[in-house]
């Protein structure tokens, strides 16, 4: 069909599938804010949940730790919680880019989004 435009027809489909990776892309940042991963830190006693996009949406305390002396340990175990699930957070964001870039056919070292 557009053989007589020389590498036009090339320039279509790439121009079709941006624009079906943007939808993809799109809908992949709507559904990781309903995707929640949590992070521990004390053997459990702290728990962070957050969205996959970063977004701390719990934070469960074992009433175990609270002891006046220990203020600044629960502190840490808290921030550590925190960080934890901000980490995991962002590596099952990434895992999810790498599953709509696979879909797609692009390169795997492609860092999305751009």
């Amino acid at each position: 069909m557009f053989k007589g435009l020389g590498g036009l027809g090339d320039m279509a489909g790439m121009m079709k599938k941006a624009q079906e990776m943007q939808k993809q892309m799109g809908e992949l940042q709507d559904e990781l804010h309903n995707v929640m991963v949590v992070g521990e830190s004390g053997a459990g006693l702290v728990k962070a949940t957050a969205s996959a996009k970063g977004e701390l949406k719990a934070l469960d305390i074992d009433p175990s730790i609270f002891n006046g002396d220990d203020k600044e340990v629960v502190e840490d175990l808290i921030l550590a919680a925190i960080k934890d699930a901000q980490a995991k957070a962002s590596d099952k964001a990434q895992e999810e880019m790498q599953k709509l870039t696979d879909g797609l056919g692009l390169p795997a070292d492609m860092k999305l989004p751009f």
